[in-house]
């Protein structure tokens, strides 16, 4: 039974003769009136134990999208149900109403629709609804609380696909699909066409040449059906917060970007999300579309606090592909001891495929760097550029192991992680 606020002016209108005829059988009285006024008021209210609670699935939703929550209330009584119904969802899930008012006849059915707007990436639910059936007089209520699960699945917004137009018309530039051809990219015959002053001699085929009685020479195209393999570390250190966002979900951004457009460049992408254990795994080989098994693997992905295991990732990066690939390790360059766990493993890695270590540089660094005002601001200016030294260090390390290094700040990170990609396609290294 909930009380409402009526009840309770009502009650204080108790007080009233009371004051004005002191006395004990006035104080019963108004008791005995305030309790028959109650009782009546929930005998008439109708029986929460006759209303069915049911739940459509919301289904997903990108990140600070909008997406509805549809409840239906059956109302399998006698008597007329005036309800406040709750719809009990997770403060992240952003319930805009999830109090309503409802009014349904006997033997009737009404809808009742939550709007969403969530604010977290990640699975939210509401486990519980709540029913007030009010009386007529709506003094009081009888409640009850249904089980009716319902599960919101928040996908990574993928802000960087307004990267992707442009780095598309670069591969395309590659691919001989554009008006421009690159000369010496790829090692993959294209086609062959008649020489210009400035292509180099070493493309000149000779026996075309003395067939067709003019000089031609071949043009080369980027290898296809190449291997990707994206490496998403989840450890502690991707729990950071850089700028707006964790460094988890930078790496989201970068991995995303990066893999729809080795996808669209015909190569084949494998996701893992590693820490001490896959978190998760997608890829183009299986059927269905590459975007979104991405989306779906990443968006309950949480940041866990350990310790990545770099010993074992050798092992993982060979489960998913036993060929030559470019491996793309998204992580950290300044977590830990770099010498004992990232480059080790990167150059052991380096010695098969084609390694790119992509890491998030904070930028409040090149702030603090300018910022030399006072001595506060000098000694912060001086842990910026010690912080900047170790991870120049730690990348020219890696360089000297053969191994790209892409360090750069959240939302530089994915397009400089694209054109790399570009480049080393261009180089014919993939």
């Amino acid at each position: 039974m909930a009380l409402s606020g009526r009840f309770v002016v009502l009650a204080l209108l108790g007080l009233v003769p009371v004051l004005l005829f002191p006395g004990g059988g006035t104080v019963l009285g108004v008791v005995v009136a305030l309790a028959a006024l109650l009782g009546l008021d929930l005998g008439l209210a109708a029986s929460p134990r006759a209303i069915i609670v049911t739940r459509a699935e919301p289904g997903n939703v990108t990140l600070h999208g909008t997406a509805a929550s549809v409840l239906t209330l059956r109302n399998s009584g006698r008597r007329r149900l005036r309800a406040t119904v709750r719809d009990a969802w997770q403060p992240s899930a952003g319930a805009v109403n999830p109090v309503q008012d409802l009014d349904i006849p006997a033997l009737e059915s009404r809808r009742m629709t939550v709007r969403l707007q969530p604010v977290r990436r990640g699975d939210v639910g509401a486990r519980h609804v709540t029913v007030r059936s009010h009386g007529p007089l709506r003094l009081a209520a009888r409640q009850r609380t249904f089980d009716c699960a319902g599960l919101l699945r928040v996908l990574p917004p993928f802000h960087s696909r307004r990267h992707l137009p442009s780095k598309l018309r670069k591969l395309r530039e590659l691919d001989g699909k554009a008006a421009v051809q690159i000369r010496g990219a790829g090692t993959e015959f294209d086609s062959l066409r008649d020489y210009v002053r400035g292509d180099d001699v070493r493309s000149i085929d000779w026996r075309a040449t003395a067939r067709r009685s003019a000089v031609v020479v071949r043009t080369w195209r980027p290898e296809r059906d190449r291997r990707v393999v994206i490496m998403l570390d989840t450890s502690r250190t991707s729990a950071a917060r850089i700028e707006d966002e964790p460094r988890l979900d930078t790496g989201i951004e970068a991995a995303l970007l990066l893999a729809v457009l080795a996808e669209r460049g015909g190569d084949r992408v494998d996701f893992l999300a590693y820490d001490r254990r896959p978190r998760a795994r997608a890829g183009s080989a299986t059927t269905g579309n590459l975007l979104g098994q991405l989306v779906q693997a990443m968006a309950p992905l949480e940041a866990e606090l350990i310790e990545l295991d770099w010993s074992s990732l050798p092992g993982q990066i060979r489960a998913v592909s036993a060929h030559r690939s470019l491996v793309v390790l998204l992580t950290s360059l300044d977590g830990g001891a770099p010498e004992e766990g990232l480059i080790p493993v990167a150059a052991q890695l380096a010695q098969q495929h084609v390694v790119v270590v992509a890491a998030v540089r904070d930028p409040m660094l090149g702030r603090m760097l300018r910022e030399r005002e006072n001595a506060a601001g000098v000694f912060r200016a001086a842990a910026a550029e010690r912080v900047l030294l170790e991870r120049a260090a730690v990348s020219a390390e890696l360089r000297h192991h053969g191994v790209e290094v892409v360090d750069a700040e959240p939302h530089q990170l994915p397009p400089q992680l694209a054109d790399m990609y570009i480049r080393l396609k261009a180089a014919g290294r993939l």
